[in-house]
């Protein structure tokens, strides 16, 4: 069971503590792709494993990586090693990952690929990332707290149009034309993003949060029809379901819209990226973030001032202190592990 630094004197969560809004005996911290790449002990797992998708689905070898990086750093969750790209895979598409090229995937754009598609619930692919989060919990502590996680339908989406490619502009157009099949796609994504994300539950996720990394490619009605509405549809989902399970959104790049994102009913948390200072939401948002990934590159006394800056800006009982994105290939370990020894500090 892994117990790590003073958070290993703790019997809860102060990460579940700041959700719910439960006084924290410290500032919670964890770091999107915490477990990945910049870790030799990642890369020793993931040779083992043979390719990406097949330590995705390796139960043993996903839990192993998922705990990886809270035996190296006093964090006080992990986050479960998988893919935004599970869903897809799990309704049918091809799915691959080509080395140093990304995600390659099958297409939907016509009705009848989305009519061809199944649901989420059963398949292989959610059974063993189930397993995986059940394997997981039962080697984590209970002050170190579990994250579940999906993409959002907008950014899956946008992968299932453009075959898994970055260039979202088949998906725009998609969405400013409204296409049938298109909005049919988003409320079907709404749909299985549910019965996943509750099946992450049943099996020992003690919280979830919700990718929508382009979500700041829509504006206006398309930002309300694709990103927020979507959003929403999934938490009441997922509230109704499990009541009590805290949810985070990350909506990255939709600065000011924010405030709108947070105005969902039963959002306990927003991710804020890089760019939008978190002391510009209101006092009673609970906000995730905001160390720029960059700045792991440029050093400890970087990282250091920035952490200062950051803690310095919002306070500790309505913040979990995480980056802006993930954690970038080719990142020093040991300035991970300065910007944890930084946020203890600024917490006394």
């Amino acid at each position: 069971m892994i117990e790590t630094g003073k958070g290993a004197e703790a019997t809860r969560s102060a990460l579940l503590d700041v959700l719910t809004r439960s006084p924290a005996k410290r500032r919670p911290m964890w770091f999107m792709r915490q477990a990945g790449r910049y870790l030799p002990e990642y890369r020793s797992v993931r040779e083992q494993a043979g390719s990406f998708l097949d330590l995705c689905y390796n139960p043993e070898l996903a839990a192993e990586v998922t705990v990886q990086p809270l035996r190296r750093y006093d964090l006080d969750a992990a986050i479960l090693f998988a893919d935004i790209l599970v869903v897809p895979h799990a309704m049918g598409l091809p799915l691959k990952f080509a080395e140093g090229e990304g995600p390659v995937l099958g297409t939907v754009r016509s009705m009848e690929d989305l009519d061809r598609l199944r649901p989420v619930v059963g398949t292989l692919e959610v059974t063993q990332v189930c397993r995986t989060v059940a394997l997981t919990r039962g080697r984590l502590s209970a002050h170190l707290a579990l994250i579940g996680f999906c993409g959002a339908p907008w950014t899956v989406a946008s992968y299932m149009v453009g075959g898994g490619s970055s260039d979202r502009v088949m998906a725009k157009v998609a969405a400013y034309q409204r296409q049938e099949w298109f909005c049919a796609l988003i409320d079907r994504l709404v749909k299985e993003s549910i019965d996943y994300l509750s099946a992450q539950a049943d099996a020992g996720a003690q919280a979830v949060q919700i990718f929508d990394s382009w979500a700041g490619d829509l504006v206006g009605t398309e930002l309300e029809d694709f990103v927020i509405k979507p959003l929403a549809a999934i938490v009441a989902g997922v509230k109704a379901r499990h009541p009590t399970l805290p949810v985070i959104v990350f909506a990255r790049g939709v600065g000011m819209a924010q405030r709108r994102v947070a105005a969902i009913a039963g959002v306990n948390a927003i991710g804020v990226e890089t760019e939008f200072a978190l002391a510009d939401l209101p006092e009673n948002i609970v906000v995730q973030g905001n160390l720029d990934p960059i700045a792991l590159l440029a050093g400890q006394d970087v990282v250091a001032a920035e952490v200062r800056r950051i803690c310095s800006s919002v306070d500790r009982q309505r913040h979990i202190f995480n980056l802006g994105h993930g954690i970038r290939l080719g990142t020093d370990p040991a300035v991970v592990g300065a910007v944890v020894e930084a946020v203890r500090r600024c917490d006394g």
